[in-house]
């Protein structure tokens, strides 16, 4: 189940550190801000959404696997918020 978690935490790593690498920021910073805010959003939308809702749903349902990814999709969507702030706070390439 965990699989798609641990798969999108690593693309996220890559995804801020090509990132950063494009736009002249500091590469290992942004990486390890990437994954922080990836996990943490991860660990939180899991203990504050899943865990409440899954005693509604019955066990091996396509509802429970559907429940158990959401976090996933929180997270990604947490980083895109992270990294759009990344970019904007760089000084502008003209000044």
């Amino acid at each position: 189940m965990l699989f798609l978690a641990k798969l999108c935490g690593i693309l996220t790593l890559v995804w801020f550190y090509l990132t950063a690498k494009n736009h002249g920021g500091p590469l290992i910073n942004w990486s390890v801000i990437g994954l922080i805010g990836y996990w943490l959003t991860w660990w939180l939308s899991k203990m504050l959404i899943v865990v409440p809702l899954a005693g509604m749903v019955t066990k091996h349902s396509v509802t429970e696997f559907l429940l158990t990814q959401l976090p996933v999709f929180v997270a990604l969507a947490a980083c895109y918020l992270i990294r759009k702030k990344l970019i904007a706070s760089l000084p502008a390439a003209g000044q």
